[in-house]
């Protein structure tokens, strides 16, 4: 808690300091939040700076050796998702490897989900709570019936369920390349300590004006964001395993009692008690992102969907954050405690950095504060041009990693370097402040989501 309570205090001493300060010393709490996010890119330079050399030497290190894994099954949670399903299916069915079982796992859906599995792909209707017996037609394929209780609760009955040693875990609005379900097993035969994967997800938009442009913000974003899992994959302290694409050691989950249904973010959350155990029962267990496994899913397409999604995301961040207070600045932990959890203790409180900084801009403006706007401007300049050196090199090393060539380009990583910090980043900003009320009223409710993008794609 100290570290958390340090980071709020200079955030209340910056923005005093602001009142009383001239000069640049005015926007103290600006200077703050640019340094602090200048601090985090350079990590993530220097990290990634290895993803320029031949692709060989982009494996993990693997001195734990070699483990088999025969089986792979993957777990389709999906309520009401009869519109993406056939979708999400037919990218699974047309794996390279494919896996041993694809289980949807159907969280007491009321739509035309029921209707869809018996008629296109021959499932039997299970008794409620069952597991169907595979498909005549897609060999593998199975159904899972429940009532309503959520995604955790359908992923954890689907895992004591399955008879496989890897557990994939696939949102029904997100579709895998070919060869990514082949990429995500060769990680975990390589390396036995490996406990959790992710592989690299683009965003999918709806069309509208609303959808390109936030598939367009969203796009960079998630190319930094990948990225930056990666440094921290190097740093082992990665925690962000995304949910909509995860691969896990099935025996692991079992031992740490699956996802936790009282989470907001259950993916996020299980890493964290993963990283737990593994620490305290001397296991050695890692966590990595695989650059060879790559899929795409559904983003939000409009403002008020963006808005919801990201105060949840931050909501259940820090949720998080808080049942892990302990592991903060704890050695025990690893990187995991000393480096990865002091970072995201500061994180909890960034948007009200940034937020706070565009106040203190915006009264300046409005007061005509010649003094401060002008080497405030300049900072934000700077900082302007830092960011599209970044931007550049995120497309450079992320195409070398991935072998995508599409997903963005250099020339529009500079209009996103020169529109993102007026426009998406104050959302983001936003939408995550209002997270902290998600947190602090315990409103942790999901809602109905809309797809769109990949329909509309596909």
């Amino acid at each position: 808690m100290c570290i958390h309570g340090a980071v709020l205090l200079v955030w209340v001493l910056l923005f005093m300091a602001a009142l009383g300060a001239g000069g640049v010393l005015a926007w103290s709490v600006g200077l703050a939040y640019v340094l602090y996010d200048t601090v985090l890119l350079v990590f993530t330079f220097q990290a990634t700076w290895r993803l320029t050399r031949p692709a060989t030497l982009w494996l993990p290190d693997s001195p734990g050796g070699h483990a088999e894994f025969q089986r792979l099954g993957v777990i389709v949670a999906a309520h009401n998702e009869a519109s993406v399903l056939p979708v999400t299916l037919a990218a699974l069915f047309a794996q390279t490897e494919p896996a041993a079982q694809i289980v949807v796992a159907d969280d007491g859906s009321t739509d035309a989900t029921a209707t869809l599995l018996q008629e296109r792909y021959g499932l039997a209707v299970p008794e409620l709570g069952a597991l169907s017996s595979a498909s005549a037609t897609h060999p593998g394929l199975h159904w899972l019936r429940l009532p309503h209780g959520g995604k955790a609760r359908a992923l954890n009955a689907a895992i004591v369920g399955m008879d496989v040693e890897l557990v994939l875990t696939v949102d029904a609005d997100t579709l895998l390349e070919p060869a990514a379900l082949s990429a995500l097993r060769g990680a975990f035969q390589a390396d036995r300590r490996l406990v959790a994967a992710t592989g690299v997800l683009s965003p999918v938009c709806g069309p509208g004006i609303s959808g390109r442009l936030l598939q367009w913000f969203q796009t960079y974003e998630y190319i930094r964001n990948f990225l930056s899992r990666y440094a921290w994959m190097r740093a082992d302290g990665l925690l962000l395993i995304s949910g909509a694409f995860a691969g896990f050691q099935r025996a692991a989950l079992l031992q740490v009692g699956g996802f936790d249904p009282d989470c907001l973010v259950e993916d996020y959350e299980l890493i964290h008690r993963l990283r737990r155990f593994g620490a305290l029962h001397g296991l050695g267990w890692t966590t990595e992102v695989i650059g060879g496994a790559r899929g795409r899913t559904e983003a939000p397409s409009t403002l008020l969907a963006f808005v919801r999604q990201r105060r949840r995301w931050f909501g259940g961040f820090l949720q998080t954050q808080y049942w892990y207070r302990d592991m903060v600045g704890n050695a025990r932990f690893g990187a995991v405690g000393t480096r990865m959890l002091p970072v995201k203790a500061i994180d909890t409180l960034q948007p009200l950095y940034g937020l706070a900084a565009l106040l203190i801009l915006l009264v300046n403006l409005y007061l005509g504060r010649l003094p401060v706007i002008i080497p405030v401007a300049g900072v934000i300049g700077a900082k302007i041009l830092i960011d599209f050196a970044f931007h550049c090199w995120s497309v450079h090393v992320y195409r070398r990693w991935v072998g995508d060539v599409t997903s963005a380009s250099f020339a529009y990583a500079l209009l996103a370097a020169l529109a993102e910090p007026f426009s998406f980043q104050i959302l983001r900003h936003t939408s995550a402040a209002l997270g902290w009320g998600v947190f602090l009223t315990g409103n942790m409710r999901w809602g109905r989501q809309h797809r769109v993008g990949l329909i509309s794609r596909d």
